[in-house]
């Protein structure tokens, strides 16, 4: 599967800070102190609507910190699958009486479309889940044959006794979980099952449902938790530097993945910090495919409203915080747009260096978007109303938001 084209990065002078990011496992900060190469992996949609607000604010959060490593100079390794093959996928396709593949392609294409448009970096590795399934078995199988899973009719479950770190990376007590596997794709009530929260490593072939040759398994797909694990083992190993999400997938899914992989292979951590962002919300509600209460880029396009706009609405918000969309926000952030390109298209200004030094800063600092732009507000700010003489600073702060916000001015 491929991504999307990747818009170039100005290069700027100096270099960025290390990265000090909440780590949800810790409930802390961690430095990030990558080695030449960071590697992170982003958990992808499964395509079966439109991109919408909340996955644009997931995104642009783990683009933050592509762009902060770049700025310290490092390459970065960046994988994100698609869960191409689901239930959601499947039932929606049901719904509407469409073949699941046609329905997960379009989809997946207007992603696609929409990431080009709010200039987020590709990843390096953009795997779907259906690609996957000659990786998928074999951890299956090994899992099952030393005892970490166990079949049930069919189907085969990850025993979660089997990883004695179970449940560091939520730090959930088990009633939470509970309800959580509940809400959130698992099956914890289903008798016969070893405890509640075992999840699903391979769903046994179901009439009228697609399926897979699983080797000694039998036919059908895989769960959830283990395609991820299977991409990002095969494309980063195990310890890479960050596992990014929103804050609905700290568990069961990276819970879950954490704890297959850390039994696989008898290595700790899956990844060094587990990062998520926070909810959008529309009427008072998290904005979801499954409520109906969306807003979706690609109807915003078509609109006419600039992708740079939509990037500084979801800018202004911290990557962790939970927030509500409105028409106010977009306002907003249409207006911080113009005054911001009304600044840069002078031919000198105020001094650049201040506002280049307290936006790497501000992202440095656990991601603070909403800080690094009040800087260049107070910077365009200065502009309209002193002007300045430095000939180069306004190509220098443009440049500084392309590379640090991924906002083209």
């Amino acid at each position: 599967m491929y991504a999307w084209p990747a818009s170039e990065v100005p290069a700027l002078p100096g270099s960025g800070r290390d990265l000090r990011i909440h780590d949800t496992s810790t409930d802390g900060r961690v430095t990030l102190e990558p080695g030449p190469v960071a590697r992170i992996y982003v958990c992808g949609i499964t395509p079966y609507d439109a991109t919408h607000m909340g996955h644009a604010a997931t995104y642009n959060a783990f683009d933050l910190v592509q762009r902060v490593w770049l700025d310290t100079k490092r390459q970065v390794q960046y994988v994100q699958n698609v869960t191409d093959v689901d239930d959601p996928l499947l039932e929606r396709a049901r719904r509407d009486g469409e073949d699941w593949v046609g329905l997960a392609e379009r989809e997946t294409a207007l992603f696609r479309e929409d990431m080009t448009a709010l200039r987020m970096l590709p990843p390096q590795h953009y795997i779907g889940a259906v690609e996957a399934i000659p990786g998928i078995v074999p951890l299956v199988e090994r899992l099952r044959d030393a005892g970490a899973a166990y079949e049930l009719e069919g189907d085969v479950y990850f025993s979660v006794a089997a990883d004695p770190r179970f449940g560091e990376v939520s730090r959930l007590d088990a009633r939470a979980m509970r309800l959580l596997s509940a809400e959130r794709g698992g099956d914890p009530d289903r008798p016969g099952k070893k405890n509640p929260l075992d999840p699903i490593l391979w769903l046994a072939a179901r009439p009228g449902e697609p399926s897979w040759d699983g080797g000694t398994l039998g036919r059908g797909r895989p769960g959830w938790h283990i395609e991820c694990v299977a991409i990002a083992l095969d494309h980063l190993g195990m310890g890479f530097d960050v596992q990014g999400g929103g804050s609905d997938l700290a568990f069961p899914h990276h819970e879950m993945g954490a704890s297959h992989a850390q039994v696989l292979t008898g290595e700790h951590p899956f990844a060094r910090a587990y990062v998520h962002a926070g909810m959008v919300g529309l009427n008072g509600e998290k904005m979801s495919k499954s409520k109906g209460n969306l807003v979706f880029v690609s109807t915003l396009r078509h609109e006419g409203v600039d992708p740079a706009a939509i990037r500084l609405a979801l800018l202004a918000h911290h990557y962790r915080s939970d927030w509500e969309w409105t028409d106010a926000v977009l306002q907003e952030a249409v207006e911080r747009l113009g005054r911001w390109r009304a600044a840069v298209s002078r031919p000198d200004g105020p001094p650049s260096d201040a506002v280049v030094d307290e936006i790497r800063e501000a992202l440095a600092d656990d991601l603070d978007a909403p800080a690094a732009l009040l800087a260049v507000d107070r910077w365009a700010a200065l502009q309209e109303s002193v002007g300045g003489t430095d000939e180069g600073a306004p190509g220098v702060v443009s440049r500084a938001v392309d590379a640090l916000l991924g906002v083209a001015l």
